[in-house]
């Protein structure tokens, strides 16, 4: 398989203006947070959504210190501890640090040929649905009459994705979810609308616009990206007719890390094999 294009560096912003490529994750979810939290209050508490960023910030520190010798920006450990704060629901406190925590681990611990196969986030929010599934849910609203707001998120976010040569992943899920949707409404027996409604949440924008676009944890190959969420969207219609509460996350869980390793599998075997290794030894 071949790779991507390598996009931008820099996301060039209206006036002649650019954004260093690692902000551009955190100043999108930011924006997406305040976004959804004045429109619609989705935040249980600035205290548990504070927890959760610290937390991320300082596990990633403190296990790239031990693993690799340095400390390590707070760009990606930001994002993550947004998500958690955003789409963890509970009345406790320590699901948010808990979900933090199990969410950089992830990117240490569970490794393939040196690179992490989970989204951290998603690896986190499924595995607390898992284990603590009595103090834990997600969140699940729908914008309601602030669709404004959500319209103006999904355009900031397709934009961004645009130019950075990543919108190929979250463009197809989108169509596949509505024609998945269509498909489950013959089972259902629900109208489409109904079937289609939880693209109008934030839970599902982090889950579009961030998790299954994780440069870190998708495939290389632009059609191999979209095959991929295609899958993805066809596993979550089979989670959701059977009832699955939660059934995207689970559905990334699931088919998120084979893809990769399949790939990995798909480039090995297509690497020539040199001379010396050609030739047997007597």
């Amino acid at each position: 398989m071949s790779s991507s294009p390598t996009p931008s560096p820099n996301l060039m912003l209206p006036a002649g203006l650019a954004l260093p490529k690692s902000l551009i994750g955190p100043v999108l979810i930011t924006t997406l947070l305040i976004g959804a939290h004045l429109s619609f209050g989705i935040l249980d508490g600035y205290q548990k959504l504070l927890l959760a960023v610290i937390t991320s910030i300082v596990m990633e520190n403190l296990l790239h210190k031990y693993t690799k010798g340095s400390f390590k920006g707070i760009s990606s450990a930001y994002v993550s501890g947004i998500s958690a704060g955003i789409l963890i629901r509970s009345a406790y406190f320590w699901p948010f640090a808990l979900t933090a925590m199990i969410s950089i681990a992830s990117k240490y611990v569970l490794r393939y040929k040196g690179r992490h196969l989970w989204n951290p986030t998603n690896f986190g929010v499924a595995m607390m649905l898992l284990i603590a599934a009595d103090s834990t849910a997600v969140l699940s609203i729908q914008w309601g009459n602030h669709m404004w707001a959500m319209v103006i998120i999904w355009l900031v976010g397709i934009f961004t994705l645009m130019k950075v040569g990543r919108f190929n992943i979250t463009g197809t899920y989108l169509a596949a979810f509505v024609f998945f949707a269509w498909i489950r409404t013959y089972f259902t027996g629900d109208t489409f609308l109904t079937e289609v409604a939880p693209l109008t949440g934030p839970m599902y924008q982090l889950f579009a616009l961030f998790m299954m676009t994780d440069p870190k944890t998708t495939v290389k190959n632009p059609w191999a990206q979209s095959a991929v969420v295609v899958v993805i969207a066809f596993v979550e219609m089979l989670l959701r007719l059977g009832e699955v509460v939660y059934a995207p996350f689970y559905a990334l869980f699931i088919v998120g890390p084979i893809a990769l390793v399949i790939e990995d599998w798909w480039q090995s075997r297509s690497q020539p094999v040199s001379g010396a290794e050609a030739v047997p030894h007597t």
